[in-house]
């Protein structure tokens, strides 16, 4: 029982569950999308990054990265569960940086399209995001989380052709 015990905290703290703090965990840009400055077109970007402690073993947080042509910052797209205990909306639509660290973990480029198909899509995408059914209600499992956000707005907007990973459970909800 010993062994096994300490082989747990190794794994936890080699996977970092036990050493991390997500307060100052990296919330910086990871490097991946166009700088706006220099990229006039528009751009549309979905990025999954595992989600924070142990369930990034098994499970991502998604959202929606989108820049209109000529823009200069990009509109980010997600729906984050802490904010409600904030009394804040769990929907977040804010200008931000598209390709944040999710609280330390590396952000994966699941999708982009640029140009007039990603102009062409940036309302389609707002407008989804707008009719979300339960923009007031959080559940880690079976859902609605924030891959059932990412996830409705795949299925409202097919031309965005978004297949979201099996690990971003919530997304069949």
């Amino acid at each position: 029982m010993n062994r096994l015990l300490i082989l747990l905290c190794l794994v936890a703290t080699l996977s970092g569950c036990a050493a991390k703090d997500w307060r100052t965990a990296s919330r910086e840009s990871a490097g991946i999308a166009p700088d706006p400055a220099v990229t006039k077109e528009a751009v549309v970007q979905a990025y999954a990054a595992p989600t924070w402690g142990w369930r990034g073993w098994f499970a991502v947080h998604t959202w929606i990265s989108v820049k209109a042509a000529n823009k200069p910052s990009y509109t980010v797209y997600e729906l984050i569960g802490w904010r409600q205990n904030r009394g804040l909306p769990l929907v977040r639509i804010e200008n931000d940086l598209p390709d944040r660290y999710w609280f330390g973990e590396r952000p994966r480029l699941l999708k982009e399209i640029r140009g007039g198909k990603a102009e062409k899509l940036i309302p389609l995408i707002n407008q989804a995001a707008g009719s979300y059914p339960w923009p007031d209600t959080y559940n880690a499992f079976p859902g609605p989380n924030s891959n059932t956000f990412i996830a409705w707005i795949a299925r409202k907007v097919p031309e965005l052709e978004l297949a979201l990973p099996f690990t971003a459970i919530g997304s069949g909800y």
